[in-house]
């Protein structure tokens, strides 16, 4: 009797120690899951809190390489520099075409270039102010809002780039198979640059030879100049800035006309290839959403037919009928 109370002692010290061992790993794993819950949270809000910021970092325009846009310049320097080089052999051709062009202006009653020029060479404080305003503003603005571009918008940069490079392609195109001279080279005009002594001076010294004396049209100082008011307007919307990005164009036509170096015409012409690079640019664009919109709507078109058709075989259509081989007549109807 006393040994089967032993022997149930010890089962029951046996059976309490399992289920102890049993109640600890069953425990042990709870806490281990718990803490494998947790460091999913953890995880996760880590995850959801970095995401926003990789979507805007990948949502950020990144610069151009500038290299790429170094080599680009040194490209359209090239370019201008060998057309220039041989300007001069078309010299008789160039004037005969700056006399057309002023002639069909006179037609038109566009020609104010004569009376500024003789107004401004009468004011020679204004003409030297005028004078270095055409040499040097010309390529210290552009280049200058380009750079900024380049560090600060590099969401638009490109885009605008890009039409700049293609306005000026647009307009050496121009300068090699339409040559034309500039006012100041006929007679009754006045050279106020040159007169003026301005800073920078293309029209004489040595500077004169690196630069294309019969390349008036187009006016590439007019479509700069509107390249920069488009940048300037597309880049801030302020309106202080905006009214300068209006009155630039302006006062640069102003000065080209009065300092005898381009015809009204070369205005037209200056803005009309920078329109054309603009459209040019634009046109895979809109081609490609119009080709969306085309693809949308067949799509949807085709899904219309499909519940139609689904509709319809439901449906008990009318009575059907055997036709005769001539298919001209009705035999008889289908039971």
């Amino acid at each position: 009797m006393t040994d089967n109370i032993e022997s149930l002692s010890r089962a029951n010290t046996i059976a309490r120690a399992a289920a102890g061992g049993a109640l600890g790993y069953r425990g042990s794993r709870r806490s281990s899951r718990a803490r494998e819950r947790a460091g999913v949270r953890e995880h996760a809000n880590a995850a959801g809190a970095l995401a926003p910021r990789l979507q805007v970092a990948a949502q950020t325009p990144r610069r151009t390489r500038w290299w790429v846009d170094a080599l680009v310049i040194v490209w359209l320097l090239w370019m201008y520099d060998a057309i220039s080089n041989l300007a001069h052999l078309r010299l008789h051709v160039a004037l005969a075409n700056a006399r057309a062009v002023l002639s069909l202006e006179r037609t038109l009653h566009l020609n104010p270039e004569h009376a500024l020029d003789h107004w401004l060479a009468s004011h020679h404080t204004l003409a030297i102010v005028l004078a270095n305003y055409y040499d040097n503003a010309h390529f210290v603005i552009t280049l200058g809002l380009l750079g900024w571009l380049w560090w600060r918008r590099a969401d638009i940069y490109r885009s605008l780039r890009n039409a700049l490079v293609l306005t000026n392609v647009f307009g050496f195109a121009v300068f090699w198979l339409y040559p034309v001279a500039p006012p100041r080279m006929l007679g009754g005009f006045t050279d106020v640059v040159s007169t003026a002594h301005a800073f920078g001076d293309w029209h004489a010294g040595s500077l004169a030879s690196h630069a294309n004396q019969l390349a008036a049209m187009p006016s590439l100082h007019m479509a700069w100049a509107g390249w920069c008011a488009l940048a300037l307007w597309r880049a801030s919307r302020r309106r202080w800035i905006r009214v300068l990005a209006l009155a630039y164009p302006c006062l640069t036509a102003v000065t080209v006309l009065a300092t005898g170096n381009h015809f009204v015409l070369d205005l037209f012409a200056g803005l009309l290839v920078l329109a054309l690079a603009l459209a040019l640019l634009a046109a895979p664009a809109r081609l490609s959403a119009a080709w969306r919109r085309c693809a949308g709507a067949l799509l949807c078109w085709r899904r219309q037919l499909d519940r139609s058709g689904q509709a319809l075989g439901g449906r008990a259509v009318g009575p059907a009928y055997r036709m005769s081989q001539t298919c001209y007549e009705v035999r008889d109807q289908v039971e």
